[in-house]
């Protein structure tokens, strides 16, 4: 099983956004210049002439003016809008479950933690001991800490603690915790194949390549549907044709619901994880 090409799409993605501010700030200029060249047609300080014939027309122009200004600002925004975008993805440093390597990330994440707790561990060890500062300053730096990192490690902080919080430890292990369930879970989800079930016009396919549980609809679904989709954390994907949410249990749990009332009669789907109820694709 080969998932798709993540950091491809990610790369397309930062692309299309740094096109789309360029173009806004491009489109920004241009009608903030437009507008310049409409205000300098009127006379510096002319006022409207109030019940004059050019009343009418000369309310409209201005109106038009304020209105091309307007529509710089938001094409403003919107340059600013999608750089800031592309940077946050540039930057974004959180390990997505649709990244191929995010097994092998987070096992080198919980790696660094698991160094941590045992040297948080040493560390309070050694201040604990009944022995002089020096004493526990050689010993720190021959446990692997700088001796400027040592020597903090005995200043107390404002709750007057030396060495590692209990807090610390506490936090770190609960992060542990969470980083072995995401394995766990990710390896879970990899071993899996993909499935597609067909329910009347409606095709629900689970698929471990997108890493996407997407419904395909004969045609555009009415308001309602689309609200308790939207709810339920599934959106339109025009790339795919389909409406469509991460593989989890929420999206599977919500789903039943909304192809029951899709379907428009009583149906009770069966048990979605349950390979036994679907067609595996081959």
């Amino acid at each position: 099983m080969t998932l798709s090409n993540f950091h491809e799409k990610r790369d397309a993605q930062i692309d299309r956004c740094r096109e789309l501010a360029d173009k806004n700030a491009v489109k920004a200029d241009e009608l903030h210049d437009r507008a310049h060249k409409m205000a300098d047609v009127i006379p510096f300080g002319q006022p409207i002439l109030v019940g004059h014939y050019s009343e009418k027309s000369d309310r409209n122009y201005r109106a038009r003016i304020t209105n091309t200004f307007d529509k710089s600002m938001e094409a403003h925004d919107k340059s600013k809008y999608y750089s800031q975008k592309a940077d946050r993805l540039e930057n974004n440093k959180a390990i997505s479950q649709d990244d191929p390597d995010a097994i092998e990330s987070l096992q080198a994440k919980l790696k660094k933690c698991e160094e941590f707790q045992e040297q948080a561990k040493t560390i309070n060890k050694i201040i604990r001991k009944k022995i002089a500062d020096e004493e526990k300053v050689t010993a720190l730096i021959a446990s692997g800490l700088h001796e400027e990192t040592a020597r903090k490690c005995l200043v107390p902080d404002y709750c007057n603690r030396i060495g590692i919080p209990a807090y610390a430890l506490t936090n770190n292990n609960a992060n542990m915790n969470r980083i072995k369930k995401r394995i766990a879970e990710l390896q879970k989800n990899r071993n899996e194949e993909t499935i597609e079930r067909e329910i009347g016009d409606l095709r629900v396919v689970d698929s471990v390549e997108e890493n996407r549980i997407m419904i395909f609809f004969p045609g555009k679904p009415d308001e309602e549907t689309r609200k308790k989709l939207k709810s339920a954390g599934f959106r339109w994907s025009p790339t795919s044709g389909a409406w469509q949410a991460y593989r989890n249990n929420r999206s599977r749990y919500y789903i039943d619901q909304i192809v029951a009332d899709v379907v428009k009669k009583d149906f009770v789907m069966p048990a979605y994880v349950n390979p036994e109820h679907y067609q595996v694709i081959e």
